[in-house]
């Protein structure tokens, strides 16, 4: 028998992306060309939908369920600003056990629902000793720990489908999109900073020793997420917004007193949230 060995098996059969995406379909008239997902405490966001439709999570096939502190687990559909969006109330992290294909999965569905534009959201230690808690950082470029060290979300026989064998990745995040979300939060009145966000699996947060490791490699926010669905996303060619809320200034010393904490995280993110529905409402009409 000429098995593949576990690494190179297909991450996922494409037709489970069909049946995930039609089963959607059949729940609603709406056909969104935009994604959004929202990371810890961002659910308030939720609020901005006119005309929605919940689907949770576990109802849809092939879906994975959603198991971390302030994601919700479910999928909203309706309108923000009026255009039609589909947006993630919560995602899926490699730290509760789900490989980078399936914390991916749907962002390939996005895909096969028509989805060109995504938009995502998380919450992020702040590395740039400049960043304060509550700023938001718009993410221009990233630094992938664990893909580089294997954990690739594209690793795996190529979905010829989607995307090419070899991606570029000098441009996963939209140029186009970003000069369009500086604008907005312009108007909007809220500030927006430019950084690097690292990610990096966990689920521990890191330690003073890491923390001064990646802000000299260059990070100015480090997380769990984000990462692997920009690089599903790209390789499937659509563009990428991607925003990291600094929910906490990360812990570089070992006489610091002190100590990150999920509960904290959650809380700034909720913060936020009214800053970036400011954004959000002044974006979307102009994608």
């Amino acid at each position: 028998m000429n098995a593949l060995p576990p690494v190179l098996q297909p991450a996922t059969d494409p037709a489970a992306y069909d049946r995930a995406a039609a089963w959607i379909q059949a729940q609603t008239n709406l056909r969104p060309t935009i994604g959004l997902v929202l990371g810890s405490g961002l659910d308030i966001l939720a609020d901005l939908v006119d005309q929605s439709v919940a689907i949770p999570y576990g109802d849809i096939p092939g879906f994975p369920v959603s198991t971390a502190l302030g994601h919700k687990g479910e999928l909203l559909l309706g309108k923000v600003a009026q255009r039609p969006v589909l947006i993630m109330r919560g995602r899926h992290h490699t730290y509760e056990g789900w490989s980078p294909a399936q914390t991916t999965f749907p962002v390939r569905v996005m895909h096969r629902l028509g989805i060109r534009t995504l938009i995502l959201t998380n919450a992020a230690g702040g590395l740039n000793p400049d960043f304060r808690v509550g700023q938001i950082m718009l993410i221009r470029d990233h630094i992938a720990l664990p893909a580089m060290a294997g954990l690739n979300p594209l690793r795996g026989p190529n979905e010829d489908e989607f995307g090419d064998r070899f991606p570029a990745m000098n441009d996963a995040y939209s140029r186009r999109l970003a000069k369009l979300a500086h604008a907005a939060a312009r108007e909007a009145g809220t500030e927006l900073r430019d950084g690097v966000y690292v990610w990096v699996a966990g689920p521990n947060f890191e330690t003073p020793a890491e923390i001064r490791m990646l802000r000299a490699w260059g990070g100015d926010a480090v997380g769990m997420s984000t990462v692997p669905e920009t690089m599903i996303a790209c390789h499937a060619g659509m563009e990428v917004l991607a925003f990291s809320t600094i929910t906490n200034l990360c812990v570089d010393t070992l006489e610091a007193t002190d100590r990150p904490d999920a509960e904290e995280v959650v809380a700034a993110g909720r913060a936020a949230g009214e800053a970036y529905a400011k954004i959000l409402r002044t974006l979307l009409p102009r994608l």
